[in-house]
């Protein structure tokens, strides 16, 4: 059984679901590991995501452990069985693997939703706010490390330019619309960018103005990742680490009902394009 040095977040959470539905059928990793012709460290392999499994062993395991879920069983398999190299692979080794995780998890969601306080979204950033953002870091990051996180970033938006872009929608608060990062002329261009990708149609962002009132929440941003089905729905939040990837039940039905709060306080998608209209011409 080969192993995985660096296993990626959806070949973890693999392995964590499978882990999920073995403790649900009240079995040892060693009981589970007999059906496999594995060891109770081959089994621990397989659910840490640093060992592989083939469809036939989790529909074997799935069985096993009396799972009637079908939907659930099917889109482990597919996540088992998913060998694609996208265009993030080409960082490995560049980036931090979190980078490369962020953007496969955009690539396989089924719809994006976000929460911003005090920057634009790195999905709807342009390369010259990119930039002014990474190069705040301290120390300041030299060009070779800062090339290839723009560049990344940049690329992170094919989930919008193929065929069938993925829905996304954001709330983002007048200060991240207003901080200048750069200068004015970056300012103008990132707003004209968010104003571009509203208009055709895959986009949908609201904006919470510094006087709405009932707004407590400016600690909250989050993104979350829409699975195959609700069940693998993925929340990502930053940490001083890095990005934590968090998909506890109890955790993603808190971050559905804190979105559905700030979207509710937020103007409508209608009055949040005019609002950003006016700043454009402000500015």
């Amino acid at each position: 059984m080969a192993t995985r040095r660096h296993p990626t977040a959806r070949q973890v959470r693999l392995g964590a679901e499978l882990r999920k539905l073995r403790e649900a059928a009240g079995l040892k990793a060693r009981e589970a590991g007999s059906l496999l012709g594995a060891n109770s460290v081959q089994m621990s392999q397989i659910e840490s995501g640093v060992a592989g499994v083939s469809e036939e062993r989790v529909r074997r395991l799935a069985a096993h452990y009396a799972c009637a879920d079908a939907d659930l069983i099917d889109a482990l398999v597919s996540m088992a069985t998913d060998r694609t190299h996208g265009w993030w692979s080409e960082f490995r080794g560049v980036l931090p693997q979190v980078f490369l995780d962020v953007a496969e998890a955009e690539h396989h969601a089924t719809f994006l939703r976000e929460v911003v306080i005090t920057h634009v979204p790195g999905l709807l950033q342009v390369p010259d706010y990119s930039r002014a953002v990474f190069r705040y870091m301290v120390p300041e990051l030299p060009e070779s490390e800062l090339g290839p996180r723009i560049e990344h970033r940049m690329q992170r938006r094919a989930v919008f330019d193929r065929a069938g872009p993925t829905p996304y929608e954001t709330v983002i608060h007048e200060a991240a619309l207003r901080i200048l990062v750069a200068d004015r002329k970056v300012a103008q261009s990132q707003l004209r960018e968010i104003l571009a990708e509203v208009e055709k149609g895959h986009v949908t962002v609201r904006v919470i103005p510094f006087d709405r009132e009932g707004f407590a929440g400016a600690g909250v941003e989050m993104m979350y990742v829409g699975g195959p089905i609700p069940q693998l729905d993925t929340a990502l939040r930053d940490a001083p680490h890095g990005t934590a990837f968090l998909d506890a039940e109890s955790q993603l039905a808190r971050f559905r009902g804190l979105l559905n709060k700030l979207e509710k306080t937020a103007l409508s998608p209608e009055s949040s394009r005019d609002f950003i209209h006016r700043m454009t011409k402000e500015l």
